[in-house]
């Protein structure tokens, strides 16, 4: 009977300390999980456009380069080692990856739009489908292509990549193309010619 009570009194002790145990581990698992990022906090963490306006009012196109580096997304616009603009991007998504390595620039468009990459509008210009790719997508009946807007686009490769105005998640979300915010597109374009060099690291 003793013995009986006595079993009974340790077993409560150690089922009151797993169950204690239990709790603060399942406390310590709810107060360690991270909430999920919004777009707008990862957007945040990339650092606003950065202009040194007294080497902008300096350089022409004669005496610029681009330097784009994929891991910190950002593009940078150079004189010599000199940065006069720095500006966030948004580059090629997995499986759409931008291309590392040494380019010029192939064209200048101001208003260019994708061959590849857009929506299926109607006759009065209403998007029945968006973010096709010609690749893939087949028109519906009625409808016609719209290729997306790459405003102040400018080419690296024969294939259609370039640098353009473009939506910035924080992280890399294009086909390929490097994003840019429409600010700091436009003084990269301004300031570069056809030949302008530009690298991209990988």
């Amino acid at each position: 009977m003793i013995k009986s009570f006595a079993l009974r009194i340790f077993s409560s002790a150690v089922l009151a300390i797993v169950l204690s145990a239990d709790a603060q581990l399942f406390g310590q698992a709810k107060s360690g999980l991270q909430p999920m990022r919004s777009v707008v906090d990862l957007i945040k963490k990339q650092a606003p456009l950065a202009v040194n306006q007294s080497l902008l009012a300096k350089v022409t196109p004669d005496n610029v380069h681009i330097i784009v580096s994929l891991p910190k997304q950002r593009a940078y616009l150079l004189t010599g080692e000199q940065i006069i603009v720095d500006s966030p991007i948004s580059s090629g998504k997995h499986g759409h990856s931008s291309p590392s390595g040494s380019f010029t620039v192939l064209e200048r468009d101001p208003n260019h739009h994708s061959t590849l990459y857009g929506d299926f509008v109607d006759s009065s210009g209403r998007i029945v489908r968006a973010g096709v790719s010609m690749h893939i997508d087949s028109a519906p009946s009625g409808t016609h292509f719209q290729g997306a807007a790459m405003k102040w686009f400018m080419r690296l490769t024969g294939d259609g990549v370039g640098m353009h105005v473009g939506i910035l998640p924080g992280y890399p979300a294009s086909h390929g193309c490097i994003r840019m915010p429409s600010d700091g597109a436009k003084l990269f374009y301004d300031h570069v010619k056809v030949g302008t060099p530009i690298e991209v690291q990988g």
